[in-house]
């Protein structure tokens, strides 16, 4: 791919409003902006998407920067790919830090689709003009739920996650059931129960929710199995998918009826396809998760949800959702519940670089050596 350069900008902006789960709040994002340059002067970018601290997966944006800079882009200097499908082995004998990887193996599609004059969508085979967006309610009060619930409505979204724990689920959901009998809602549990807590579990059956996401602990796969037997409400699992095995395990298992795909999580675009295309066959529904992200990550994700197994809307939100400004131009947008796939070279999208640079903490540049 005639790589010339690669150069990492850790960024940071504040959210509009704070994202609470049981986990923790998060006010101010971090993340990693990578961008990869050929010998032609062409970009492609990509985001990793760990948070600040190890609250989500065991990554942060420091370790994740120390992988890219100490690991991953030397082993890129070294060993040269022809395409972006060689980056998925070639950092096979680092293990785990699918964030990194994620982060560096995206821009590289966006390159190659960029060299091949086609868009992201086309390239990764994309069937879907516009794909279907839904959207998160995270918030530490019902009355805020109700309030998120009702603009997000007006903005046209077609499936609603709520943000549960044992502390609030029934009452939250039963009165959120209350105000819209029919909305299509989802909950998420962010691994927030046990096995104990069965029969609080079995009473959210009432609500005829979409499914509950990650109910139990976020490595798990084997007690998940024995929960959806008792339990009418599809699982989706979220966080225990972390490579195409444990999909395909979690399936053999009967773990889940759903898996949530976001490519950060799983090390990026070729093992999220690889994933997509064992539930397709397995007949396996799929939803392109979302991270709060930039709108890097978010461009590589309408190009993921437009592959033709993506079927249920997707957390792929507004820019405005999250950020004043975002560092893309144009930002995301979402109309009529639709995010328009674009058609354009790459990931569709330029860089808003007075944002960038803005929002920029730490800059570094990697040259490859001329072979």
């Amino acid at each position: 791919m005639n790589i010339v350069n690669v150069n990492l900008k850790v960024i940071s902006m504040p959210l509009k409003s704070p994202f609470h789960t049981h986990l923790g709040t998060v006010t101010e994002r971090e993340g990693i902006i990578v961008e990869v340059t050929d010998s032609n002067g062409i970009s492609g970018f990509g985001e990793g998407v760990a948070f600040s601290t190890p609250w989500y997966t065991e990554e942060t944006v420091k370790t994740s920067l120390h992988i890219l800079s100490d690991i991953l882009i030397p082993m890129l200097m070294k060993t040269p790919i022809k395409q972006p499908e060689d980056a998925a082995p070639l950092f096979h004998s680092l293990k785990r830090n699918h964030m990194a990887k994620a982060g560096l193996e995206m821009a590289l599609w966006d390159l190659y689709a960029k060299r091949k004059s086609k868009s992201l969508a086309a390239v990764i085979g994309g069937t879907r003009g516009k794909v279907a967006s839904g959207v998160v309610v995270a918030a530490d009060s019902l009355i805020t739920c109700l309030n998120q619930i009702e603009k997000y409505i007006e903005e046209g979204y077609q499936r609603y996650k709520l943000k549960i724990n044992p502390r609030q689920d029934y009452s939250f959901l039963s009165e959120i059931r209350r105000h819209y009998p029919e909305l299509p809602i989802m909950a998420d549990a962010n691994s927030s129960y046990t096995l104990k807590d069965l029969d609080r579990l079995k009473a959210l059956d009432d609500f005829n929710l979409l499914m509950i996401e990650q109910p139990l602990a976020s490595d798990d796969i084997i007690e998940h199995s024995l929960l959806q037997k008792e339990i009418k409400t599809p699982i989706c699992l979220d966080e225990s998918i972390v490579s195409f095995e444990d999909a395909k395990n979690a399936i053999e298992l009967g773990s889940c009826q759903i898996i949530n795909i976001k490519a950060g999580r799983v090390g990026g675009l070729y093992e999220a396809k690889k994933i997509h295309d064992y539930c397709q066959a397995k007949g396996i529904e799929v939803w392109c998760g979302g991270m709060i992200e930039f709108g890097i990550s978010r461009a590589h994700n309408i190009a993921l949800a437009s592959l033709p197994g993506f079927t249920l809307p997707g957390d792929i939100s507004a820019s405005q959702r999250f950020w004043e400004e975002d560092i893309i131009t144009p930002e995301v947008t979402v109309e009529n519940g639709y995010v328009t796939v674009p058609d354009s070279p790459g990931i569709g999208v330029a860089i808003n670089e007075k944002r960038l640079k803005e929002t920029t903490l730490i800059e570094k540049s990697y040259r490859f050596l001329k072979k």
